[in-house]
C-alpha cells in the first residue's frame, strides 16, 4: 500500500507540481516518464539480488530509498533536482512487488499462492486512495515539504519495521522454498530473468508474445489516468473541484479492486477464449468510453466521468490475464523471463501514452496550468488511440499464432 501511495503521490497534486517547478507538460510527464523507466529497468537486478538475499532487505531497502526520494521531492528547489526525486522513488518501488511475491510463494502454501497474488494486489491498490485524498489535503492543509516530508517519514517508519518483523521464510525451512502441502511437492523460489538463451526462447514462443501484447493494450490509459493526467484534466479541464475530482479517481481505485476478483474468476473458467471474451473487451469499452468523453461538446456530464472511471478500471485487472498467458505457455525454468517480458509491455505503453498526452498539450500552447483547458485534452487523450490500436492488432495476430501452436486452430500459409 504504502509502495503504490508513493509511485501515485505525484499525480494526485499534479497541477500543484507545475506550478512549483513552473512545469510545462511535456517536462511534468517526464516526472512519471523517468519513474516508469527506472521501475521498468530495475526488475532484471532486482530479480538477481532477490534470488541472493531474500525478501527481508529487498523491501527494506526499496522503503529506504522511497523515502529518500520523497525527501529530496520535499526539498527539491528546481525540475532537476524533482527528476533526481523520481529516480529514486521508481528504483525503491521497484522493488517491493516482486519482494512480496516472494514473501507469499515462501510464506503460504503454493495452492494458495495465485489468491494471496490477487489478494496482495487489491490491497496494495488501496494505496492509490491514500495518495488521493490525504495527501491532496495534507498539501493544502499545510506546504509542499511538509507534506512530502511526512511520506519520507513513513517510509522510514516501515522501513525500519520491516527489518524488525518480516523473515525470508518460515524458520522450519533453510532456504526460499515454495511448498504444496497438498502433494509434498517442494520448489525452489527463484525471481531471475534469464538472458540470451532464455529471452530468446520466451520471445519465440507466440504465447509470450501474446501475454506481452495483452499486457501493453490494456492498463496503459488507466495508469496514464492515475498517475499524472486524470487529476488536471478533470480539474482544470472539466471544471471539476478537487474533491469532486478525487471522488472520481477513488471510484477507479475501488472498481479496479471489485473488478479483479470478477475478471479472474472469468478468465480461470475460460482458458482458451480470454483474449475475445476478456482482454479485447476491456480494450474496447476504454475506448469507447474515452470518445464518448471527448465527443461532449463541452464538459462532460458527471455520470459520463464515473463510466469513464469505471471503464479505465477494467484495464488493471484485464492486464493480469497476460500472465496467464505467460504462466499457461512457458515452462517452470523460464516462467520469470517471460513474466519479465510481459511486465515491460505494460510499462512501455504507459511511458508512451503519459509522454504523447504532455507533448500534445505542450504543441497546442496547453502546457501548464495557466493554459490548461478542455478542447487541449481531449485532443492529448487522442494519442492514446494509436497505441490502443497497435496492440490490439499484435494481440489479434499472437492469438492465432498460439491457438494453431496449441493445435487448437488450423495452420494457414500466412501463420508462421
Amino acid at each position: 500500500m504504502l509502495a503504490v501511495a508513493n509511485r501515485t503521490s505525484l499525480g494526485a497534486v499534479g497541477v500543484d507540481a507545475a506550478n512549483r517547478f513552473h512545469a510545462d507538460a511535456s517536462t511534468l510527464s517526464l516526472f512519471a516518464v523517468v519513474q516508469l523507466a527506472v521501475y521498468g529497468g530495475m526488475q532484471i537486478p532486482i530479480g538477481v539480488l532477490l534470488d541472493k538475499y531474500g525478501a527481508r532487505p529487498m523491501i527494506t531497502i526499496g522503503m529506504v530509498l522511497m523515502a529518500a526520494g520523497q525527501l529530496v521531492m520535499a526539498v527539491s528547489p528546481s525540475i532537476g533536482i524533482a527528476i533526481l526525486a523520481r529516480i529514486l522513488l521508481g528504483a525503491g518501488d521497484a522493488a517491493v512487488f516482486p519482494a512480496v511475491l516472494r514473501l507469499v510463494a515462501t510464506w503460504f502454501p503454493a495452492q494458495r499462492g495465485p489468491v494471496m497474488v490477487q489478494f496482495t494486489g487489491i490491497i496494495g491498490q488501496a494505496g492509490q486512495l491514500i495518495a488521493l485524498v490525504p495527501l491532496a489535503a495534507l498539501l493544502h492543509a499545510t506546504t509542499w515539504t511538509i507534506t512530502f516530508g511526512s511520506i519520507a517519514g513513513l517510509g522510514m517508519l516501515f522501513a525500519v519495521l520491516v527489518f524488525v518483523i518480516v523473515r525470508n521464510h518460515p524458520p522450519e525451512q533453510i532456504a526460499d522454498v515454495s511448498v504444496n502441502t497438498d502433494t509434498g511437492v517442494v520448489r525452489v523460489v527463484t525471481s531471475t530473468v534469464d538472458t540470451g538463451v532464455g529471452i530468446r526462447a520466451a520471445w519465440a514462443h507466440p504465447g509470450t508474445r501474446l501475454a506481452f501484447w495483452s499486457h501493453f493494450t490494456t492498463p496503459f490509459a488507466g495508469t496514464a489516468f492515475v498517475l499524472l493526467w486524470g487529476m488536471p484534466f478533470l480539474t482544470a479541464g472539466e471544471g471539476l473541484s478537487d474533491t469532486a475530482a478525487a471522488g472520481l479517481i477513488s471510484i477507479y481505485v475501488v472498481s479496479g479492486m471489485l473488478l479483479g476478483p470478477m475478471i479472474g474468476t472469468l478468465s480461470q473458467r475460460l482458458p482458451n477464449q480470454r483474449s475475445l471474451a476478456l482482454v479485447l473487451p476491456a480494450v474496447s469499452i476504454q475506448f469507447l468510453a474515452w470518445i464518448a468523453v471527448i465527443a461532449q461538446p463541452g464538459p462532460a456530464p458527471l455520470w459520463l466521468l464515473y463510466v469513464l472511471a469505471v471503464a479505465l478500471a477494467t484495464g488493471g485487472p484485464a492486464s493480469m490475464i497476460a500472465f496467464d498467458h505467460a504462466r499457461t505457455h512457458n515452462p517452470s525454468h523460464r516462467l520469470s523471463t517471460a513474466t519479465g517480458l510481459t511486465n515491460a509491455g505494460g510499462f512501455i505503453a504507459a511511458l508512451l501514452a503519459v509522454f504523447l498526452i504532455g507533448l500534445a498539450l505542450d504543441l497546442q500552447g496547453a502546457g501548464n496550468p495557466e493554459t490548461y483547458s478542455l478542447s487541449a485534452f481531449r485532443v492529448a487523450f487522442l494519442t492514446q488511440v494509436p497505441v490502443w490500436l497497435l496492440g490490439a492488432t499484435f494481440i489479434v495476430v499472437e492469438r492465432r499464432r498460439t491457438r494453431v501452436r496449441m493445435g487448437i486452430a488450423p495452420k494457414t500459409r500466412r501463420t508462421r
